[in-house]
């Protein structure tokens, strides 16, 4: 298929890493739409164990070119040490482009972050403190800076000037220094060297690539309850992380996709602030937390872990309008006597027919589960469907049938090897 979206089917963290990295041994393109250096996407194949933050997980596959989009933010100093990270295991970066439309994460971003976080105090939202939120805010005022401002350096002096008188005046308030503008400008000479090689009007890669028959893949961060419309607002990051994204976030014209695969854990996690149904506060939770080795690729703090949520995984489907599914981290549940799935919610004893809005009527809400048989056998050597257990495979059908959406993969592991492919993408 040409156009193949893959988009995280909870609060992120699902395993999108490895799938782009396998899908992309089949790929011309993979493109990058969404987010920053919060998101951490781990990729283990023939070269190693990766975690990367800002380039696309398809950098390994020698056919594929990749992306940098639109709709990201670029953080030049975190890029350059990605960047020299790959250069220095021996990943060819000739492939890779950056978007001249990105927005760049500058050093009053991640300041900004820091201070805004921690005068939230109590109601702090958990966020990664990478600069991502703020960064996003300048570009909606119209006040960013992007990727090709740093290439016209009498473009950058006018804006750079005329965003720092407006952030120092912010730093004031906040009883923080001053921000140099003779400093910055140094600063901004060295990302224009950074990223200069890799600037391109990136949309435009895209749509002839379509145009080729190419098949391009474009791959989401986050998940879809942390979209900036659709997730647990407030509680959610600053870019839009659901299939919709795609069309903005890479300059993508409008019904060009041909797949949209949203990736499911089979449990879910989530970091930082926020309402999570399913979340388990006790000897289950933290088993599962020290099975999956659940802490942040971009922060290392501790996962929430939790049931799998019927009710959001149905909601994410909707939203994305998923055509197919990938189920990752079945293994993890290799050793469960039983299992339990949310099925529903309950407020004060009554049904909830949806997914709330309202992240306080969400905190209210009271899962309702099933409890399924464990199989109680390991499961990351198999390679087909049938060899599953039965009660693995009757694990999948319900999940299936709980969130609306066929799945097209399970992962048993971390490595590209090990995954059971059941049906064609569709």
């Amino acid at each position: 298929m040409p156009s193949i979206v893959v988009v995280g089917a909870q609060w992120g963290d699902e395993g999108k890493g490895k799938i782009v990295d396998m899908l992309a041994q089949s790929a011309d393109w993979v493109v990058r739409f969404s987010g920053g250096d919060n998101a951490g996407h781990t990729v283990i194949n023939e070269h190693g164990a990766f975690s990367l933050h800002t380039v696309p997980s398809g950098i390994f596959c020698e056919r594929a070119a990749c992306i940098i989009g639109n709709g990201m933010t670029v953080n030049p100093e975190s890029l350059a040490d990605e960047l020299d990270s790959l250069r220095a295991r021996g990943v060819d970066l000739s492939r890779l482009y950056i978007s001249d439309k990105a927005h760049v994460v500058l050093p009053y971003h991640l300041l900004l972050d820091q201070l805004e976080e921690s005068a939230r105090g109590d109601a702090a939202l958990g966020t990664t403190k990478r600069g991502i939120g703020p960064a996003y805010s300048d570009k909606a005022a119209r006040m960013g800076i992007r990727v090709g401002d740093l290439l016209d350096p009498d473009a950058l002096a006018s804006r750079l000037g005329q965003a720092i008188e407006s952030k120092n005046r912010m730093m004031k308030i906040y009883g923080a220094k001053p921000i140099s503008y003779d400093d910055l400008a140094a600063r901004c000479r060295f990302y224009k060297e950074v990223l200069a090689p890799y600037v391109r009007p990136t949309e435009q890669l895209v749509n002839d690539a379509l145009d080729r028959g190419d098949t391009v893949i474009f791959e989401g961060a986050q998940g879809t309850l942390l979209d900036i419309e659709f997730g647990t607002y407030p509680f959610v990051t600053s870019s839009a992380t659901t299939a919709a994204g795609v069309y903005v976030g890479a300059g993508l014209r409008p019904r060009a996709l041909d797949s949209i695969l949203g990736v499911f854990k089979a449990y879910t996690t989530r970091v930082g602030a926020g309402p999570m149904p399913t979340e388990l506060h006790d000897a289950t939770g933290e088993l599962i937390r020290q099975l999956a080795h659940e802490f942040g690729t971009t922060t290392g703090r501790a996962r929430r872990c939790g049931w799998f949520d019927g009710v959001a995984g149905r909601y994410a489907t909707r939203i994305n309008g998923l055509t197919s599914g990938a189920l990752t981290r079945l293994d993890v549940l290799d050793d469960f006597d039983t299992i339990k799935v949310c099925t529903g919610y309950r407020i004060d004893g009554e049904p909830v027919e949806s997914f709330p809005a309202s992240p306080t009527v969400l905190e209210r809400c009271q899962p309702v589960y099933e409890e399924l048989p464990g199989w109680k056998e390991p499961t990351a050597h198999l390679r087909r469907l049938g060899d599953l257990p039965k009660a693995a495979r009757a694990y999948v059908a319900r999940l299936e049938e709980l969130v609306d959406c066929s799945m097209y993969m399970i992962s048993v592991g971390p490595r590209r090897e090990e995954t059971i492919c059941i049906r064609d993408l569709v």
